[in-house]
């Protein structure tokens, strides 16, 4: 199926095969889903910009197989730990480079205990550990401190972590916590539109790359010819998406004027907030509290409640959109971002509200006001 954008001047012939849309504009919408986050305007306006300079394209998904099929050889032991949707994309991924995968399966809402995964390093000896540092299917923010020094003692051990939902929202140490091989996404907590993923490598992750007993499959995550592409070579290896890194260099640089650690604190309080109103209004989170991430809001449905019905009222009466849940959390929790630009007391405040009345109209009892209430004055005393 080819799909032509069109004006409407002009002439509309429409084929079998063909598929015109004329006047075609994107509806305004706020973006508080798992991803991706609504983005700041200042960010979209530099698209327009000319298109010169050199950069790599990888879209989220790609660079999860980039970081696969890089430090992953075949035969090569992989550990990759699984609680929640996006560890079990790291499996599919890791399976397919040939590797010899094992998997330390863990509850979906809770992280993992650092001394599990030490006795799996123990006894599998991995040649990689593979884990989601913010699983965004469940809101979990896994604690890195202990394991990156129980890492210490497996120096043969390559550490690849996930940290899409986290980079930007919460402190990400990449060298504090001995990570070789990290990942992320431009569209969440950087408030930047979709398209790119940045990545990062070790030095020593670098050297088990140009070690590598075969060539890569993948000449497009080719990374011998990529590094050659953004390198002092300039060798040409694909037409860049130069439009997409003026948006992502005007994200940062907002983000420089905010400060990383305000930035933190920001998204912090915006999810203890909106907490304290979902309790408010007799309903749980799905993560304990030590472990939620601030940037992923996950709320469980109440019994008798229709997920699809909430959030189809939250879209058409609110224009408000938030994620369902995934896999096996599916129809039983909500996902609420407030991610980067999002992440505000206003935005908390009005999706408190419009849930309220989404629940109402279900017959659930909720003090009138109550989450939004309770939210005001957390915001009150924390200033």
């Amino acid at each position: 199926m080819l799909i032509c954008l069109q004006s409407k001047d002009v002439d509309k012939k429409i084929g079998k095969d063909v598929l015109c849309l004329q006047n075609f504009t994107l509806p305004p919408a706020s973006l508080w889903d798992p991803g991706p986050a609504t983005w700041i305007h200042a960010s979209s306006s530099q698209w327009p910009n000319p298109c010169w300079g050199i950069w790599i394209r990888n879209s989220l998904k790609s660079c999860t197989g980039f970081k696969s099929c890089y430090l992953v050889e075949p035969g090569d032991k992989v550990l990759v730990c699984v609680n929640g949707y996006f560890g079990e994309r790291m499996t599919q991924v890791v399976e397919r480079m040939g590797a010899n995968l094992r998997i330390l399966s863990g509850q979906w809402g809770q992280p993992f205990d650092p001394a599990l995964i030490e006795k799996e390093l123990k006894s599998f000896r991995p040649r990689i550990l593979a884990l989601v540092h913010a699983e965004t299917s469940t809101g979990v923010l896994q604690p890195m401190e202990e394991l990156s020094k129980i890492l210490k003692n497996y120096p043969e051990t390559y550490f690849l972590v996930d940290t899409v939902t986290s980079l930007g929202g919460h402190p990400v140490k990449v060298d504090d916590w001995g990570i070789d091989a990290c990942y992320s996404g431009t569209q969440k907590c950087l408030s930047s539109p979709p398209g790119l993923a940045p990545i990062t490598f070790s030095p020593r992750a670098m050297e088990k790359i140009n070690k590598r007993s075969q060539k890569v499959q993948s000449f497009y995550l080719d990374i011998s010819v990529l590094g050659k592409y953004w390198g002092k070579e300039g060798t040409y290896h694909h037409t860049a998406p130069i439009s997409m890194n003026y948006a992502l260099l005007e994200s940062l640089q907002i983000i420089h004027e905010e400060g990383i650690e305000h930035r933190f604190e920001r998204h912090r309080r915006n999810h203890l907030g909106l907490v304290r109103g979902i309790e408010a209004m007799g309903l749980k989170m799905l993560v304990p509290e030590p472990y939620r991430l601030w940037s992923l809001n996950t709320i469980m449905i109440p019994e008798g409640i229709d997920d699809l019905k909430v959030r189809k009222k939250l879209l058409q009466e609110y224009n408000l959109e938030i994620g369902g849940g995934l896999g096996s959390l599916k129809g039983k929790i909500w996902r609420v971002g407030l991610m980067g630009y999002s992440s505000s007391e206003s935005n908390a405040i009005f999706f408190l509200t419009a849930l309220e009345q989404a629940l109402r109209e279900q017959g659930f009892e909720v003090p009138r006001g109550a989450g939004a209430t309770a939210a005001k004055d957390y915001y009150t005393k924390a200033k």
